[in-house]
């Protein structure tokens, strides 16, 4: 049989490392409109987030927004959003990305407790869904499928 690497390769999908930190989560380099920054890779988050802290560092456009973040035991917290972005992971692209941007002092904190550095934002189930994202657990990789 062949590896899900191979078999994924002839699909035209692209391998991301992933890095598995002290608090189980798979964090992920990224780059918002060119500038890298670490991300916790997030299945359950609906959307890709980042700190309202990162705001200028990742030279985000924001707006008001109606919509209520909430994760990690926190509820309820308002939010910005920012449009017209370009996120890239590896060789891989999304241009016009939305992105919520909210607090993430509790997750940065919790991150820190546990002796893990603090991220940027998280990558949500946005990006996953559009690039048909396979996620492969045990050799820590992503895979994103790239348009031919």
């Amino acid at each position: 049989m062949s590896s899900l690497k191979k078999f994924l390769k002839k699909k035209n999908y692209i391998k991301i490392p992933l890095v598995l930190t002290a608090t189980n989560h798979m964090e992920v380099i990224a780059m918002i409109n060119g500038i890298t920054g670490r991300f916790i890779l997030d299945t359950g988050a609906s959307n890709t987030c980042v700190g309202f802290d990162k705001i200028d560092f990742f030279q985000l456009t924001s707006k008001k927004s109606k919509i209520k973040a909430a994760g990690a035991g926190a509820t309820d917290m308002e939010t910005l959003i920012s449009t017209k972005n370009v996120l890239n992971l590896g060789p891989w692209k999304k241009k016009k990305l939305k992105i919520v941007l909210f607090d993430l002092i509790h997750v940065n904190s919790a991150l820190i407790a546990h002796q893990a550095l603090p991220v940027d934002g998280i990558i949500g189930a946005d990006i996953l869904k559009k690039g048909k994202a396979v996620i492969d657990y045990e050799k820590r990789s992503l895979y994103l499928k790239v348009k031919k």
